[in-house]
């Protein structure tokens, strides 16, 4: 089974698909017609739903307005929310809670459709047919979409309890260990003294920085682990850890072997070359991003609003 495109379902009025993808760290919006012909892309901060739901909707809206500026119309009618269905893969989503809260905070588009950010990207990057995405970004998580139309999800836990072979997570066991090299539990390495001094050099500015730091901050400090793999063992041994937990998670959700796996996430991405050695030929390109994912929802959920 695979999900094709159906934009006669739309109501006359809506003139323009928004596809969004918002995650921990930023949202980008792309803006089409109706038909699919992309007029112009927009980014703001993040929309993670764990975040706070204002927070969530003014980036998403952000988002949208400056892919409206950056569209040449054409003498085409102005986007308005009026006339623009808006299809958002969201991280939290998972959460219904947060998801109602969302979509009863709707500013005023003509229809809304949610859903998880793992689901937009499974549908971006197998262009609506069966496979598994693994997403490892800011945070991680993991989902199929399986020959039956039926779902399957793996991860997704959220920071800091989950979230395994994430930024965020790379960032916090660093952090474990700089803190204790800080207090000579352990003996400071190349990773630890990189951690230090991005976070302001002494310990003092270390336990600030602790007491403010959230998901985000977390994991700007993943670079760290990777610039130091050469010379330290134990970010040597961080990012395997983050490796085993991607590869596990494709596993959970085919155990088979019998889907392709697609990666997303700036730090997938950086662990590609290792997880082809676990993946094998099931690795492959996406075809398309979340935000293709989040234009094809549209075409086939039902809409909220």
């Amino acid at each position: 089974m695979s999900f094709e495109p159906a934009t006669s379902a739309l109501p006359d009025h809506v003139l323009y698909r928004v596809g969004v993808d918002g995650g921990g760290s930023s949202t980008r919006a792309r803006l089409v017609t109706r038909d699919g012909l992309v007029l112009g892309e927009g980014r703001s901060g993040a929309s993670a739903l764990g975040q706070g739901i204002d927070q969530a909707w003014r980036h998403v809206v952000q988002a949208w307005q400056m892919a409206i500026e950056a569209s040449d119309l054409q003498g085409r009618a102005p986007p308005d929310m009026q006339n623009c269905a808006l299809g958002a893969g969201l991280s939290g989503v998972n959460n219904p809670v947060w998801n109602q809260q969302f979509i009863d905070a709707n500013p005023g588009f003509a229809h809304l459709f949610v859903a998880w950010d793992a689901f937009t990207a499974v549908l971006g990057a197998h262009q609506g047919r069966p496979g598994t995405v693994v997403i490892s970004g800011t945070g991680s998580t993991a989902q199929a979409l399986y020959p039956d139309g039926s779902r399957g999800e793996a991860g997704g836990w959220g920071f800091p309890s989950g979230d395994e072979g994430s930024g965020a997570a790379l960032g916090l066991r660093a952090m474990g260990l700089t803190q204790q090299a800080a207090d000579k539990r352990r003996v400071a390495s190349p990773l630890t003294r990189a951690v230090l001094q991005a976070v302001g050099g002494t310990p003092a500015r270390l336990m600030d920085w602790c007491g403010k730091a959230g998901q985000a901050e977390y994991a700007t400090l993943a670079p760290l682990v990777f610039e130091c793999e050469a010379t330290d063992p134990m970010a040597a041994q961080l990012l395997q850890e983050a490796v085993d937990a991607v590869a596990q998670m494709a596993q959970a959700l085919d155990p088979d072997g019998s889907l392709p796996v697609a990666l997303w996430g700036s730090i997938g991405q950086r662990l590609a070359p290792r997880l082809r050695n676990r993946l094998g030929a099931r690795l492959v390109t996406p075809v398309g991003d979340a935000m293709d994912g989040a234009l094809l929802l549209c075409t086939f959920a039902q809409g909220q609003g």
